[in-house]
């Protein structure tokens, strides 16, 4: 079915949209019309190279046994390892999972982080389990995967994600470790995200917002970018409003008002805030976390609660940042939504009926998968340095310091004591910086590929993601092995000894 055809069928349902994988499915086809690459190619492209579902018998801590159902998809092996997180949700499904392996491909294709996407999910909620059996489920979890060739720091490489942490990663490195046997040098990259103290890097937990803050910042310097849609230069000043006060969203919402600008809106699952003269996120956010609620916030001129918690999603403001969950803006509401310009926090919180709206609106949206990879470079980031067995700058620090201290000494300025100039950089110093570089270059190159073509910020990130994985097959050729039947006999007879 083309695109056309779907857009037809979708104007005739008035329920519902379609699910998750197929709005990824729509914005590749359209953006695979825009390109030369071959349509073979394309395919291998679109789909995920392989999933799996499993089930996990978690025995409760009352006694009682549970049957969790979990997955994993690895959605493209041109660069190696697989790369993406674990999500513990209620809803999670194989579709859901595979549509998100997809968009981390193009994340870190648009990115340039040599990686292939996947994406893993546990159908729980995690909120009603206990602390023991969340790393019961982890470390099964994780046993399940090395049992089926899954998982390794050369295969593919989780971090967290929805309702999992750098405290999930901490269990399911201490179950790989112990399968590993430590004939596994580097099995502490088996996974990104992790504490500090157990190999992660410094700055990985607020990477992701961070990343949405350097994007959206970027895009606000550019006066090309800021005269073709009627904004203003600069962050300062800047309205926004943010939807979910979880690791992306509060990270996000706290550097935007951090760098100037004033955050009016915040929205939850079941409550949300407004005050045009500006909230205090650090405060919002404990507030939420005492509550569970905005209910009785005190500081809010307008509270919203239960079935109208979204009201604040549609106030005009300048940013709108969706850094919840995905379908938040559908073809159902995105005629409330008043904001200049979206930046998406969430993966997948706009669909393609809503894209096609701001498209026709002039209303500028910044995609998820170029906007919220901060939290996968980052990542990346740390598994070099559990490669390398060396904290980041740990070898140049010294020297960094000295050479400072040698051009400040030449023209004659003091350092003040404590400066990184005469420290040198630390470990977040460095990721910070490092992060923004990639993050400016690639919104950089993707508005470029916009301009170009003419088209939306969406549709450049997917094409400039198309030719780069569809180059590396090009150089790197199909691989397809030639089998004699003595082979395939020998083969066979290998499997039935196995079995």
């Amino acid at each position: 079915m083309g695109i056309h055809s779907i857009l037809i069928s979708m104007a005739k349902d008035t329920e519902k949209e379609p699910d998750f994988l197929a709005q990824f499915k729509l914005y590749f086809d359209e953006a695979a019309t825009k390109t030369t690459t071959n349509p073979d190619i394309l395919q291998i492209i679109k789909n995920c190279r392989a999933v799996i579902t499993f089930l996990i018998p978690l025995k409760r801590d009352n006694g009682t046994i549970e049957v969790i159902t979990a997955y994993r998809a690895h959605h493209s092996y041109h660069h190696s390892p697989c790369k993406g997180g674990i999500r513990y949700a209620s809803n999670v499904d194989m579709q859901e999972v595979q549509a998100l392996a997809s968009l981390m491909t193009f994340k870190m294709a648009v990115l340039d982080v040599p990686f292939g996407g996947a994406k893993g999910g546990v159908c729980i909620d995690p909120r009603k389990y206990s602390e023991a059996e969340l790393e019961r489920i982890t470390k099964r979890y994780t046993v399940e995967l090395v049992k089926k060739g899954f998982i390794g720091p050369s295969i593919d490489v989780p971090a967290p994600d929805l309702g999992t942490g750098a405290k999930t990663m901490g269990w399911l490195m201490n179950a790989y470790k112990s399968m590993s046997g430590s004939n596994d040098i580097n099995e502490s990259a088996i996974c990104t995200g992790k504490p500090v103290s157990l190999d992660g890097v410094d700055g990985r937990a607020e990477a992701t917002g961070l990343g949405v803050f350097y994007g959206i910042e970027e895009m606000l310097k550019n006066k090309v970018f800021c005269d073709k849609f009627g904004l203003s230069l600069g962050f300062k000043g800047k309205t926004v409003v943010v939807q979910g006060l979880g690791n992306v969203g509060y990270w996000a919402a706290k550097f935007c008002q951090d760098g100037g600008a004033n955050v009016i809106g915040i929205v939850e699952y079941n409550s949300s805030i407004f005050n045009p003269e500006g909230l205090n996120v650090d405060e919002a956010s404990t507030y939420f976390k005492a509550n569970k609620s905005f209910k009785g916030y005190p500081k809010a001129k307008e509270v919203y609660l239960d079935k109208d918690n979204m009201e604040v999603l549609y106030k005009e403001c300048d940013v709108l940042i969706p850094a919840a969950i995905e379908n938040t803006i559908t073809k159902f509401n995105v005629d409330k939504v008043k904001a200049k310009l979206i930046g998406e926090g969430a993966n997948g919180p706009t669909t393609f009926a809503a894209q096609k709206y701001f498209d026709s609106k002039n209303i500028p949206v910044i995609p998820d998968f170029v906007l919220n990879a901060g939290g996968v470079t980052v990542s990346y980031f740390e598994w070099l340095k559990d490669l390398e067995h060396s904290q980041l700058g740990r070898l140049t620090k010294r020297w960094d310091a000295k050479a400072n201290e040698a051009v400040m000494k030449a023209l004659g300025i003091a350092i003040p004591p404590g400066s990184s100039l005469k420290e040198g950089p630390s470990e977040k110093q460095i990721v910070y910086s490092a992060l923004q570089e990639s993050m400016s270059s690639a919104i950089k190159e993707v508005f470029a590929k916009s301009l170009e073509l003419n088209c939306s910020l969406r549709m450049a990130g997917y094409i400039l993601a198309i030719q780069r994985i569809a180059q590396c097959y090009e150089d790197a050729g199909i691989f397809q092995p030639s089998l004699t039947p003595k082979d395939l006999q020998l083969m066979h007879s290998f499997m039935s000894y196995l079995i």
